[in-house]
């Protein structure tokens, strides 16, 4: 008997969803370079919504968003939550557009590093001792600015099942500020509601190994759950990570990490 995660879209149907999906990055780079010039900061957020939800539509991605996204008006904010794929950036940015802190080989991405690159991502060079330090200065002061960051304090992706202890040091800029922290819990799932390994990015997986994995599902569902935000205010940093890291824990059933000492890096997507 087949289950219903055993069913798969046929060759024909995953060619063209992967030729739109070309396509629809190859719209973004247009749009990046003749449109946003032309456009105010409130007309770019619109683009970015309106183009992380198609692509999440080509993909065959639903999300699926509980609990109250952030409206804006709580800035300075820093959004923090677990990371399982690529698609997560997608996803929070279909809702909230913000900018984001990666590593620096997402830059070396073809087509999604360039959009990463010109739609305000800060690239973490971990091989540079000092250079963390430097890109949590630099969101400080766009966070002062009125820009909202999202960040994957877990450092590297999972396949949705557990939560990794948090690097607090990427929540220093959140303290500077004195900024709200807004935890999100992220989860992909079958019809049947087990997780969807397809569409996590843990491991050895490329983006090309990745793309063709999610093709292969009919049907993603997405789970992004914005939870009670944290006020920063008279916390360290260490304590933020674990208040952040049990809520999200929380909502996604899981056991909190035990909170480490380790030095921050940036997130696999």
């Amino acid at each position: 008997m087949v289950t219903l995660h055993d069913e798969s879209p046929n060759t024909l149907v995953r060619c063209k969803r992967f030729a739109q999906a070309l396509l629809h990055l190859v719209r973004g780079m247009a749009t990046t370079l003749i449109v946003y010039p032309f456009c105010n900061q409130a007309q770019r957020a619109a683009h970015v919504r309106e183009w992380c939800a198609q692509l999440l539509h080509i993909l065959s991605v639903r999300m699926h968003v509980k609990g109250t996204p952030p409206d804006g008006s709580a800035v300075p904010m820093m959004i923090v939550a677990n990371h399982v794929s690529w698609l997560d950036i997608l996803a929070i940015n279909a809702v909230r557009t913000v900018r984001f802190v990666g590593k620096a080989e997402i830059r070396r991405w073809p087509a999604l590093g360039w959009l990463c690159a010109n739609n305000g991502t800060l690239f973490i060079e971990r091989e540079r001792r000092h250079h963390p330090a430097r890109i949590n200065a630099l969101v400080v002061s766009a966070m002062r600015n009125g820009d909202i960051f999202a960040v994957f304090p877990e450092g590297r992706t999972t396949s949705g099942d557990r939560l990794l202890p948090f690097h607090a040091s990427l929540l220093e800029p959140a303290i500077d500020c004195q900024a709200t922290l807004w935890p999100v819990a992220l989860r992909y799932t079958r019809a049947d509601g087990s997780l969807c390994s397809e569409a996590d990015y843990e491991g050895e997986k490329s983006l090309v190994d990745s793309l063709r994995l999610i093709l292969t599902q009919r049907v993603i569902n997405m789970d992004l759950q914005f939870l009670a935000p944290i006020d920063c205010a008279h916390r360290n940093r260490r304590e933020l990570a674990q208040m952040a890291s049990a809520a999200i824990a929380s909502a996604l059933a899981v056991l909190a990490p035990r909170q480490s000492s380790g030095k921050a890096s940036g997130p696999k997507a």
